[in-house]
């Protein structure tokens, strides 16, 4: 098992799963996220079944939780990421773990902060024969306080939305990005990856992916209280920029970050006809206002698509 990262690791609230150390030094006693009974029964599959069988598990449920917290197609959007066996990794959100075991085996050593006991629980069963991994149960202000090593990667899969919820900045979001900073090695990153507020489907139909309404993310929250956001590009870029970076590099997960058959960069666009797979819609029924290939097909013709991708991944360079 490799070194904790927390001082005192002879705490009684350290608790090994498998080959997994499970750090409860901070847990508060109260799941605050939760995708509620669901996950119960992920737990009991992750401790009962080997991944070989998620596939068919998966299948058989036809439950959008089940699918979402165990497809392996959710790793596909660290493919291009190169992570060396020396780095050393952490996982901001690490919720059931879907990206956690790629992390475990691409890198030297994996850290991952996650607010829920039951989702930590999970992560720790499913990936018990990891010897990299310790999970920290904690809300990432007390954790981060906690903290007594840099890393080389910092992860950030659908997390940086949230940040509204649980920095305590007037600015959160190019708070939690400084804040992240002051973790990072030197040549370290942060990789970024969230929905766009003007992607396509969006306009097309989609509901908003966190607050279920349709049109809430294009017209910019009119309300003013959402406590969980997402970014246009020039959005994301600025709260990037303002939290110090001076590097980063944006690549276009398609048909999102979720479940991204291909990623796109500046240097490698689609060409028209390649974007086909548009009405995928798991979790909520949706409207379709107009035809999408068609309408990416003019974005791209236009030069326009890094613009109206649905979603973003942001690779940051540590050195502001």
């Amino acid at each position: 098992m490799a070194d904790s990262v927390i001082n005192n690791e002879s705490d009684m609230r350290i608790q090994e799963i498998g080959n997994v150390k499970l750090n409860l030094r901070w847990y508060d006693g109260e799941d605050k996220y939760s995708d509620g009974d669901v996950e119960d029964s992920i737990l009991n599959i992750v401790k009962n079944h080997d991944s070989s069988e998620f596939p068919k598990i998966i299948s058989e449920s036809g439950s959008w939780p089940i699918l979402y917290h165990l497809s392996s197609y959710r790793e596909n959007i660290l493919a291009g990421i190169q992570i060396g066996k020396n780095d050393s990794v952490l996982e901001i959100g690490g919720g059931c773990g879907a990206i956690t075991g790629i992390l475990c085996r691409e890198a030297g050593k994996v850290t991952t902060i996650e607010l829920s006991k039951r989702r930590s629980e999970i992560n720790a069963y499913r990936h018990k024969d990891e010897k990299n991994l310790e999970i920290i149960v904690a809300n990432f202000q007390t954790a981060y306080k906690n903290l007594h090593e840099k890393f080389d990667y910092i992860m950030l899969i659908g997390v940086l939305e949230y940040a509204k919820l649980y920095i305590d900045d007037p600015k959160p979001y190019q708070g939690f990005l400084k804040q992240i900073g002051t973790l990072l090695k030197h040549n370290g990153k942060i990789v970024i990856a969230i929905e766009n507020r003007f992607g396509l489907k969006y306009f097309a139909g989609c509901k908003e992916d966190h607050l279920g309404t349709i049109f809430e993310g294009v017209n910019g929250y009119s309300d003013g209280k959402a406590m969980v956001q997402t970014f246009t590009r020039k959005g994301l870029e600025d709260i990037i920029v303002n939290a110090g970076f001076k590097s980063y590099k944006f690549y276009y997960p398609y048909p999102d970050y979720k479940f991204a058959t291909n990623i796109y960069s500046d240097e490698y666009l689609p060409k028209k006809g390649e974007l086909d797979n548009n009405i995928r819609n798991f979790d909520a029924e949706r409207l379709r206002l107009f035809d999408e290939k068609k309408v990416f097909d003019e974005l791209i013709d236009n030069g326009l698509f890094p613009y109206f991708s649905n979603s973003f991944l942001v690779v940051v360079n540590g050195d502001q």
